[in-house]
């Protein structure tokens, strides 16, 4: 009998090691899963860390294109706004040349006009005033 009960009281150490063992494996499971389960939170942070900064990248680059259409649009203006300043400063001229031209052709017809009226003052002070006859301004004799 004694050696029922030793073979039966290594039968429940062998079922008690059974089990502690079965309580390792269960734990080194759980440790492995939650280490996996921490690995795969800190990737997670870093994916949404990586997408936050490529949002912000593309609102940047969203800005930048702005600015640069604003850019162009702006050079667009001051080139206009150089030629409209031009282009005024070419009428303004072209208006004075048009205004000195007309002075020029009213001196001009003046000068006709006062050419012409000399040469009728001089032609009514050779007329011979009892016989209506003209005299050239060579001929005062009354021939």
């Amino acid at each position: 009998m004694a050696h029922t009960h030793a073979h039966a009281h290594t039968m429940i150490q062998i079922t008690h090691v059974e089990l502690k063992l079965s309580q390792c494996n269960t734990l080194q499971h759980a440790a492995t899963r939650c280490d996996t389960l921490q690995c795969t939170a800190i990737y997670c942070n870093t994916l949404q860390h990586n997408a936050s900064h490529c949002i912000t990248l593309q609102h940047t680059a969203t800005r930048c294109d702005i600015l640069q259409h604003t850019a162009i649009h702006c050079n667009t203006l001051q080139y206009t706004a150089a030629h409209c300043n031009a282009l005024q400063h070419t009428e303004t001229h072209c208006n004075t040349l048009l205004h000195t031209a007309t002075h020029c052709n009213t001196l001009q017809h003046f000068n006709t006009l006062q050419h012409t009226a000399t040469h009728c003052n001089t032609l009514q002070h050779t007329r011979d005033p009892t016989n209506n006859r003209t005299y050239s301004n060579h001929d005062h004799h009354g021939r």
